[in-house]
Order: C-alpha cells, then sequence, then structure tokens
C-alpha cells in the first residue's frame, strides 16, 4: 500500500537498499518506506500453518523447492523520472521459489517464484487484492493465492486462486477455494480450512 499523503515520506534509493543487510527496510513502494503494523495471532497462525503444509507438501525427491515467509523480494522498478522514486520492495507472507536456481538473493529470487501468498488483514486487504495483484503478475510469479477472511477477520471465508493468463502478465481467477485448499501445481496440496486455523490442544 502506498503511504498516506499525511504521512512523512521516508524515501529510499536503490543504493541505499543494497548497501545492508537485505531485511534492513519494511515494503517499500515507488521508493517511499511502508510503515507495517503488527498483525493479528489469527493472521499470524494461517500463515505458519500454510507454510507448514508447503513444505510437507515439496517432494523430497523432486525438484529443489523453498518456502520462505516474510522475506524481502526486490520486485521490478517503477517506472519513474526520479531516480529515488523507482524501488519497490515486498515482504510476502509466504513464497515457494525454486532453489535449483541458486541460492536466496534479493534481487534474483522474484524471478525464482513459483506460488506467492498473501494472508489479507483489514489494513492490507485493498493493497493484496490491487496493488499486489499487478506486481506479482507484471513479475511473471506462475501462482498468487490471496486468503480472505470473514467480517471480523476471524475464520477464513475463502483462498482466491489467481493464475497467469494468456499474457503472462495479469491474473485471472482460476478457481475460488471455500473449504480447503486443493492444488496440484506447483507442488501437490490438500488442506481443509478447519486445519489451517487450528490451534495446537494444550497437553
Amino acid at each position: 500500500m502506498p503511504p498516506s499523503k499525511n504521512e512523512l515520506l521516508r524515501l529510499v534509493s536503490v543504493e541505499e537498499f543494497l548497501a545492508g543487510p537485505p531485511g534492513s527496510f519494511a515494503e517499500i513502494h515507488d521508493g517511499a518506506l511502508i510503515t507495517a503494523k503488527p498483525q493479528s495471532p489469527q493472521h499470524d497462525l494461517v500463515i505458519r500453518r500454510l507454510a507448514a503444509a508447503l513444505e510437507y507438501a515439496v517432494d523430497p525427491q523432486g525438484p529443489c523447492r523453498e518456502v520462505h515467509s516474510d522475506t524481502p523480494v526486490r520486485l521490478a522498478d517503477a517506472e519513474s523520472g526520479e531516480k529515488n522514486r523507482r524501488l519497490r520492495v515486498r515482504y510476502p507472507d509466504l513464497m515457494m521459489r525454486d532453489c535449483s536456481d541458486g541460492p536466496y538473493d534479493v534481487q534474483r529470487v522474484a524471478r525464482q517464484i513459483l506460488l506467492v501468498v498473501e494472508v489479507t488483514s483489514e489494513d492490507t486487504v485493498d493493497t493484496d487484492i490491487g496493488v499486489k495483484r499487478e506486481l506479482y503478475a507484471r513479475e511473471g510469479i506462475p501462482v498468487y493465492l490471496i486468503v480472505h477472511f470473514d467480517k471480523g477477520w476471524q475464520q477464513i471465508t475463502e483462498i482466491e486462486e489467481c493464475r497467469l493468463d494468456w499474457s503472462g502478465r495479469r491474473y485471472v481467477t482460476r478457481h475460488t477455494h471455500t473449504d480447503a485448499l486443493v492444488l496440484t501445481d506447483p507442488v501437490n496440496l490438500a488442506i481443509t480450512f478447519a486445519d489451517l486455523q487450528s490451534r495446537l490442544p494444550r497437553r
């Protein structure tokens, strides 16, 4: 989400971003640093459950696949005449990348991503279904999953499965999962919404 007009703009250049560790900054849109807000326990729980399910679904005898959570990804720069208004960096809630193409590198990882996931929240839903949908499609990421909640932000209502259309630059919704998430590509995965939201029983 771009910063609001009321927020003090903190611009980050490409050089400044690359000079430090990849995780030195929060998300950056068109050079402007985005103030990150803490997520709810339910949001965090769904991410952890889905990350575990994706990792478990990876075939150890198959191609190299790695699952990352809240890890920086440099996207294509914005088309701006101002040098310090071009940088775009996002921290997807989850991503699965092709690790046969080499180790994680914030500069190259966008081209290795096979699947990206955003779990919506009250503060991020507009960005997740709008801005990020456009940005991830422009990178050619094959699959984008958007996890939607009810009005109380407690229960998953659906998971939107977006895949690139014929142009390879735009997403279309291929399937809307309503009770369970079932995938055959890039991994075989089946997990119910109940399992994604279940808490571990107390001992």
